[in-house]
């Protein structure tokens, strides 16, 4: 084999590989700045990706809030608006209570009066002398010394005889008066004493055993327009105490559903008493009329013995 043997000149070579050697440590610097800045503009992205999610978001609630508040807001404003109205319908109605209550006391009020002041003089007509011996009477014997207080005699001797003579007269006539008048009372006491006997029952008995027939008023009425109805107890206030009187209503109330009515026409003596109350009272006309018909339309009803 030939064997050739030659020079060859390896500094070009050299050269170009120290270029390149030079090239590769400029790309290096450069990836690593590349690197570097790719890193910084990840992170400005992640960063104003982040900013933008957390103002999204932020927006997102602030808007929701304002939804709610604003749909509360309508809510409340209407609720305020439909109590004002109320407010208003109640103010009215109230009101017009006020004026039905005062227009009704007034009524009822001369209503009373005029049964008071009736009733008064019916009360003064059934013993009139009592009355008139409570009322009249009494006050002139009171005052008798007032009345009969003597003149001093300041005459002749002769008018003094005439002038005891006057006063021993009006003595002797108001004597006579009071004795009238005490003649008339005791008269009184004792027909009233007879009538009492008359009525009440001659037998005694125990009043702590003994039973006591109370008069009740049992009443039923309607009071609105769908019919409901309400069921009114009423005992006597005379003679009875509180407690007697809710025991009363308390055991009537219990039993009341179980009770047989039968129903009956009115006496003689209630429609006698009605039309004098009806004539003797001052309301209108057409009230007394009503009253009448729905008196005349009324159905009386007692218990089954």
């Amino acid at each position: 084999m030939a064997h050739i043997d030659c020079v060859v000149d390896t500094h070009p070579m050299a050269r170009e590989i120290d270029s390149v050697s030079t090239h590769i440590q400029g790309t290096t610097a450069a990836v690593v700045g590349m690197k570097v800045a790719v890193v910084k503009a990840e992170e400005a992205a992640a960063e104003q990706v982040c900013n933008n999610v957390n103002r999204g978001f932020y927006t997102l609630i602030h808007s929701q809030i304002s939804q709610k508040i604003a749909k509360l807001k309508s809510e409340v404003d209407s609720h305020l608006m439909k109590l004002n109205q109320l407010k208003k319908q109640l103010l009215s109605v109230k009101g017009r209570m006020e004026r039905d209550y005062g227009m009704i006391s007034q009524r009822y009020l001369k209503l009373f009066n005029g049964l008071n002041k009736n009733l008064q003089q019916r009360v003064f007509e059934l013993d009139r002398p009592v009355v008139d011996f409570s009322m009249k009477e009494v006050g002139t014997i009171t005052n008798r010394k007032k009345i009969m207080t003597a003149t001093v005699p300041v005459a002749q001797l002769e008018s003094v005889s005439i002038s005891q003579k006057i006063i021993a007269s009006n003595i002797k006539f108001q004597g006579m008066k009071v004795i009238t008048s005490m003649t008339r009372f005791l008269e009184n006491v004792y027909e009233q004493k007879r009538l009492a006997d008359k009525t009440l029952l001659k037998v005694h008995t125990d009043e702590s055993e003994s039973p006591v027939m109370v008069p009740v008023i049992i009443s039923e009425s309607s009071y609105d327009r769908h019919g409901n109805k309400r069921i009114d107890i009423t005992v006597p206030d005379s003679g009875l105490s509180q407690k007697s009187r809710e025991a009363i209503k308390s055991t009537v109330n219990a039993h009341v559903l179980d009770f047989e009515w039968q129903e009956v026409a009115a006496s003689d003596e209630i429609k006698s008493e009605f039309s004098k109350c009806l004539s003797a009272s001052a309301s209108p006309q057409r009230v007394k009329e009503m009253a009448g018909r729905l008196f005349t339309a009324n159905n009386f009803q007692t218990l089954k013995m």
